[in-house]
């Protein structure tokens, strides 16, 4: 092969592998977006660093999360599935509080698939620790900023948002709980 074929060939390679990039990138963009909604007084429940919505700014919804692999990565977040907790009402999966000291999960709304994955185990990983934990909940990803959703903005799409049980089996010191990168997969 001569030079200008080698160069050739590698251009086509760069142009074909960007192009791949582009497509997976393209594959879960925001679906829309809602207005937000000032919280009634004592309507946003602040637990665990929770946000409330904000009135007037614009927030992405999604109907899909990434696709899922053997090591899909994520946001963990930490949220309350107990009565009166940021998690706002019972657990979607079920209709049922759950308490916070058991491994339990809700996953972004695209992951949740219409409740195709309610009570089944994953397996969290970060830090060099596992963790196995059942999705009992969704994250939406598709809606927010009202009384359903305890005036809380929408999920994005890449969100495993956990118990305090998850966060403490990963070994994460109590002062970095709230936000951090992860890999999941089925269990």
């Amino acid at each position: 092969m001569n030079r200008f074929s080698q160069g050739a060939s590698l251009l086509i390679l760069v142009i074909l592998l960007a192009h791949s990039v582009d497509i997976e990138a393209q594959s879960c963009r925001p679906s829309g977006k809602i207005r937000g909604k000032k919280p009634p007084p004592g309507k946003c429940n602040k637990e665990n660093d929770s946000e409330c919505c904000v009135e007037g700014k614009l927030y992405n919804t999604y109907d899909c999360s990434p696709a899922v692999s053997s090591h899909t990565k994520a946001f963990l977040t930490l949220n309350s599935f107990q009565r009166g907790g940021d998690g706002g009402g019972p657990a979607e999966c079920d209709g049922k509080f759950h308490n916070d000291s058991n491994p339990i999960v809700a996953l972004s709304s695209g992951w949740f698939n219409k409740r195709h994955r309610c009570f089944h185990r994953i397996t969290i990983s970060a830090n060099g620790h596992s963790v196995a934990a059942r999705v009992v909940d969704e994250c939406d990803s598709t809606l927010g900023c009202d009384d359903n959703h305890d005036y809380q903005p929408p999920c994005d799409n890449n969100i495993v948002d956990a118990s305090k049980a998850v966060w403490e089996a990963l070994r994460v010191p109590r002062r970095d709980w709230g936000f951090m990168e992860i890999t999941w997969s089925e269990a």
